[in-house]
């Protein structure tokens, strides 16, 4: 492992996990940003642009099987490394992904090896548990650490803010909450302590909460365009338009991401556990095995519900959301078969043609 790889986040995981064929023949780069069918890439000094090989680019089955940002790569650097070409994709320690927006019925990659990923949600009227709760969802389904950023602090007073601290930490005891602001710098120390060197981090956060600002205060320069909030509707334009890799002057690594307007999730089982666990929990205590949660005496969850003890509106959440993970992941799969179908229908095709054209 060079110096210069472990300082773009290459650690004993993924030097475990070297295809030696691979590695034999080729280096290794870690992808900045991706550009429809072009790519950024960096050895760990200058960001150089790559595409990929045929037999990755036509080998793979769907999008999971394609380079994203932050994923590490075996290249070629050609002409004093001014041009790169992508051979293969290392294994991934973690992938952030979500349900294709619209109706499609695919995985769209947002990012992968992220270690930390900072959930950012404003103090105003863009907060919202609820959507919290999908992030949540979606980074613990990655295994990937939650932090929840609380910005524009300076709109509201400490009580409210403790106020609304303690709703956060109610559906996520165990995540670091800071609230701070862009506009005075509060606590913007606390998150420059946060990030750690050779660590890779990510922002999450619909469009308007404050993103891309944070990010140009953690760089230290206005190095991304912001845009300015509606004050009708407390909400943001989409100024992120893709992912990108930059590293900051801690030797910390963050990818800021566009505001996302839907989170569906395609498959999140572990997830949905990981963040509703209280329900779980309180599913255990059912008196019935096959308890359906609906009208049943002596469900555990819905007496919860009765108490006080479990928030209505968190419930119905759940079951919103895995309602729609076990819906989309039943399409998902069955669009995969229907594409593996007509795959071999093709090459049955091609081969017969191939046959009568030789006479054979």
């Amino acid at each position: 492992m060079t110096d210069k790889l472990e300082s773009i986040g290459f650690s004993h995981w993924f030097e475990s996990r070297i295809d030696e064929s691979k590695a034999a023949n080729h280096g290794i780069a870690r992808v900045v940003s991706v550009h429809k069918n072009s790519y950024t890439v960096t050895k760990g000094g200058e960001e150089v642009f790559s595409e990929l090989s045929g037999n990755p680019l036509y080998g793979a089955e769907s999008s999971n099987d394609l380079p994203t940002t932050g994923d590490w790569v075996y290249a070629d650097f050609y002409d004093d490394d001014s041009h790169a070409i992508i051979y293969g994709v290392f294994p991934r320690k973690t992938l952030l992904k979500r349900k294709a927006p619209g109706k499609q019925i695919d995985v769209q990659l947002i990012a992968a090896n992220i270690d930390t990923a900072f959930i950012v949600q404003s103090l105003n009227e863009n907060f919202n548990l609820r959507r919290l709760e999908r992030y949540l969802v979606m980074v613990n389904e990655s295994n990937i650490e939650p932090v929840v950023l609380l910005s524009k602090s300076d709109l509201l007073s400490t009580e409210e803010i403790e106020e609304i601290k303690s709703k956060v930490l109610s559906i996520a005891p165990h995540a670091t909450v800071v609230e701070f602001s862009s506009l005075n710098q509060e606590n913007m120390d606390s998150i420059l302590e946060l990030l750690k060197f050779g660590r890779t981090y990510c922002l999450l956060g619909s469009s308007g909460v404050g993103k891309t600002t944070l990010l140009n205060k953690l760089l230290g320069s206005d190095e991304f365009e912001t845009q300015e909030v509606s004050k009708i509707q407390s909400k943001g334009r989409h100024t992120t338009t893709s992912r990108q890799l930059v590293q900051l002057e801690s030797g910390a690594l963050i990818i800021d991401t566009p505001g996302m307007r839907e989170l569906g999730s395609m498959s999140a089982d572990e997830g949905l556990d990981e963040t509703f666990s209280e329900i779980l929990a309180l599913s255990l205590n059912c008196k019935f095995k096959n308890c359906s949660h609906t009208n049943e005496k002596g469900c555990a969850i819905l007496k919860a519900i009765e108490t006080g003890e479990l928030s209505e509106q968190r419930y119905k959440n759940y079951l919103k959301m895995k309602r729609e993970s076990e819906f989309n992941q039943m399409s998902y799969s069955e669009k995969r078969t229907k594409d593996k179908n007509f795959g071999k229908m093709i090459k049955s095709v091609l081969k017969k043609q191939k046959q009568i054209e030789q006479g054979t």
